[in-house]
């Protein structure tokens, strides 16, 4: 692939920035060496990738280290970083947006997003009194942040719950981040039940597990690259895909390289060939199984010790 011709560059809502259609899971570069993930990050960039994922609880910040790392030299200018936060009060959630910066050693993270919002009463805690969206909103008046976004992978109800709730405070998030991938349009579906509503309100949509975390390949249905470009098919802003090798990078940027708007009838093909496996949610564990959610693993990570000593 030769650098940024041929990657494919889409609009994040209605902010109007423009970012890559595939993005760097920061998960994954938390997997190999710190050099391995460097040469991932940046070869990436090199590439023509801006879109860069992280979370501050990923691997207890490791990979936020890392893509700090990566991005000195002149690559900061180049992406268009994102990370994510846990905490649910406004001082637990200031300080976390304070760590990233340090870890990244940024002054300016362009989107951050609450995260894992898995529960139906989570919404209603980010923005009630001394909630969590004060502190990014103090962060954004500082320069701190750009953007402010949310993310969850459990039922597209609490997504639907987490806007309502924005609505009802005069809030209109930047971009929202889902699973989008060729199983979940069969079980509970957040392309059929959210993408329509970001759309409308021209939020940014990013799809995140593909590959539904591996799951689909597993399955034996579909390919590598029809999965990507299934997802680059829909109304996504960027589809984030885990990149732990080389290997998946370039297979990243195969799919950007060889994707063209899909008819209905190759929709319906590969839609047809995953029904019989999506029908239960058994490969999307994230919706079905406690597996994925870290925060009820750290409730620490969500709210002070005191409240949750109270609350118990």
């Amino acid at each position: 692939m030769n650098g940024a011709g041929e990657m494919i560059y889409r609009t994040l809502g209605r902010t109007g920035e423009k970012i890559s259609a595939i993005g760097v899971g920061g998960f994954h570069v938390g997997v190999p060496s710190e050099a391995e993930g460097i040469r991932i990050i940046r070869t990436a960039i090199d590439e023509g990738i801006t879109f860069m994922d992280n979370c501050w609880d990923y691997h207890k910040g490791e990979s936020e280290v890392r893509m700090g790392k990566a991005l000195r030299d002149g690559y900061r200018d180049k992406v268009f970083l994102m990370t994510k936060i846990d905490g649910r009060t406004n001082a637990l959630a200031a300080k976390q947006v304070d760590e990233c910066l340090r870890r990244f050693q940024v002054d300016c993270i362009d989107l951050m997003q609450h995260h894992e919002v898995l529960r139906m009463e989570e919404g209603d805690v980010i923005f009630g009194e001394g909630g969590a969206n004060e502190a990014l909103l103090e962060a954004k008046q500082a320069g701190k942040i750009r953007y402010i976004g949310f993310t969850g992978h459990k039922d597209p109800a609490v997504h639907l719950r987490t806007l309502e709730v924005a609505r009802q405070h005069g809030f209109h998030f930047d971009a929202v981040q889902l699973p989008l991938n060729v199983m979940d349009a069969h079980f509970r579906s957040f392309e059929k039940e959210v993408v329509p509503v970001l759309v409308k309100e021209q939020i940014g949509v990013l799809g995140m597990k593909p590959f539904a975390s591996g799951a689909i390949m597993e399955t034996k249905t579909v390919t590598a690259i029809e999965c990507l470009q299934y997802a680059l098919n829909l109304p996504t802003s960027v589809v984030i895909t885990g990149m732990d090798s080389m290997e998946r990078l370039q297979q990243a940027l195969e799919a950007v390289r060889t994707f063209k708007p899909m008819s209905r009838e190759v929709v319906s093909k590969l839609l047809a060939k995953t029904a019989k496996a999506a029908m239960t949610g058994k490969h999307e564990g994230f919706k079905t199984t406690p597996d994925f959610d870290e925060t009820a693993r750290h409730p620490e990570w969500m709210y002070p010790a005191k409240e949750l000593a109270a609350a118990r």
